[in-house]
């Protein structure tokens, strides 16, 4: 885990966040090891920006990886601060309901939780199966 810590705390000082100024970091470790990251990247047409989990996820499919193992999201903020909805959604979609997030402050304060446990209930590709 003090990779992926590492590896988000670096990549969050490299946020575009002129806007809120509310810098995220995510770092996650696909199915052969490798750490991807990302940071949220604002936009001052705020629903166009991207969060820091779904730049990670992005590099990780650009890079013909398809499975979180692990994940690690640092804010700068007085509590770990959880992803946002729709990124609990696209962790779900690569990861399992076990995988491990861990959610942290700048100052060291961390929380962790599974994907199950942040995202119950999550609707995946069983549910597409429908009539057929």
């Amino acid at each position: 885990m003090d990779e992926l810590k590492a590896a988000a705390l670096k990549v969050r000082d490299n946020a575009h966040a002129p806007y809120s100024n509310f810098k995220v970091g995510a770092a996650l470790r696909a199915g052969d090891g490798t750490v991807f990251v990302g940071c949220n990247v604002e936009n001052v047409a705020y629903p166009e920006g991207t969060c820091a989990e779904a730049g990670a996820i992005a590099a990780m499919v650009a890079a013909g990886q398809g499975r979180i193992m692990e994940a690690y999201v640092v804010a700068g903020s007085p509590m770990p601060v959880t992803p946002c909805g729709g990124c609990r959604q696209k962790l779900a979609e690569f990861g399992a309901g076990d995988v491990r997030v861990t959610m942290a402050t700048t100052g060291g304060i961390e929380q962790v939780m599974t994907l199950a446990e942040l995202l119950p209930g999550a609707f995946g590709a069983a549910h597409m199966d429908g009539d057929k």
